[in-house]
């Protein structure tokens, strides 16, 4: 009894065997296997691309920041920078569209082997993709926006940005949204597909425009020397490595009213600290225009007293 028993279990599973594809299962196999080694040899080549580009950048800068004297040498290192922001986000991004690529091709490839018609689930998912982009039309425009920030480098991480709703620091760049924190401290999510316009003030390099009123009657040569000495020295003190890329220097006359001579000093300056070298540009100059007897204009005002009018007639005369 036991053996005819166990004969017949064996049969069995042979016949079993005989009904299972193998054919079908060792297709399947070396699909998912293809699959496996294409995710991960195209993952660790992107990696690899972005650590080398991120390791490259920052060492050749500061070997050479300590040694460039010329303002134009700065900014180019400057932009060399972002070059690592923009690798690590080009990273992200195509290795996000590789896995989906790879494993969407993987599974349609599978489900047609073990005899799945794909057609109508490709001709579903093209009327659902459809759809979905007409349903979602704002969440199409904001991803579109953000790919297209992102690859043409319209703004990164540390930025100092004006998008119109907001001006600020960006904190995070994202396919559908930015967040930005104002000055106040407010975090802002602006989305991609609202940005009508982006004005970045930190890429490579921004002015620092400082209108001064001084007297009327202040001598404009004297005024000038000052200035470009004054700036002249707080570049000297900063050196390479400051935030000023240039000495501030006298840049003319920008108004003249009836008390008040309103002049314009100017320069290049690292972002993104432009408006802290603003207010320290702001002080320095003021100091020196006090300890060379230059004068803010005064605004002085008269008031006159008005004659009494003599009393009229009264009800009763």
């Amino acid at each position: 009894m036991d053996s005819t028993d166990d004969s017949s279990i064996i049969e069995q599973f042979w016949t079993a065997l005989d009904v299972i594809p193998f054919d079908e299962v060792l297709r399947i196999a070396i699909i998912l296997i293809l699959a496996l080694v294409s995710h991960f040899v195209v993952t660790k080549a992107i990696r690899a691309f972005v650590r080398r580009t991120i390791k490259k950048a920052p060492q050749k800068q500061l070997a050479n920041r300590s040694q460039m004297d010329d303002p134009d040498e700065m900014i180019a290192e400057a932009l060399q920078e972002r070059t690592a922001q923009r690798a690590q986000a080009f990273g992200t991004l195509l290795r996000s569209a590789a896995v989906i690529i790879i494993w969407t091709v993987a599974v349609i490839t599978i489900l047609a082997i073990i005899g799945i018609n794909v057609t109508p689930i490709l001709a579903s998912a093209g009327v659902a993709g459809i759809v979905i982009g007409f349903g979602a039309q704002t969440l199409v425009a904001d991803y579109l926006a953000g790919i297209s920030m992102i690859f043409e480098d319209q703004l990164g991480v540390g930025d100092v940005v004006d998008t119109g709703q907001v001006l600020g620091v960006v904190e995070e760049v994202a396919l559908r949204y930015t967040r930005i924190r104002d000055f106040y401290g407010t975090v802002w999510y602006v989305r991609n597909g609202q940005m009508q316009y982006v004005a970045n003030q930190s890429q490579g390099w921004t002015y620092v425009l400082l209108d001064m009123p001084v007297a009327f009657d202040t001598d404009l040569n004297q005024l000038r020397d000052v200035v470009n000495a004054e700036g002249v020295r707080m570049h000297d003190a900063q050196g390479p490595q400051g935030d000023l890329l240039e000495a501030p220097y006298f840049g003319g006359v920008e108004a003249v009213a009836g008390d008040a001579v309103t002049v314009r000093i100017m320069g290049r300056i690292r972002p993104p600290n432009q408006y802290a070298v603003i207010r320290e540009v702001r002080g320095a100059m003021k100091a020196a225009f006090d300890a060379h007897g230059i004068d803010v204009p005064q605004q002085i005002i008269q008031i006159d007293e008005m004659p009494r009018r003599s009393a009229g007639p009264t009800l009763d005369t």
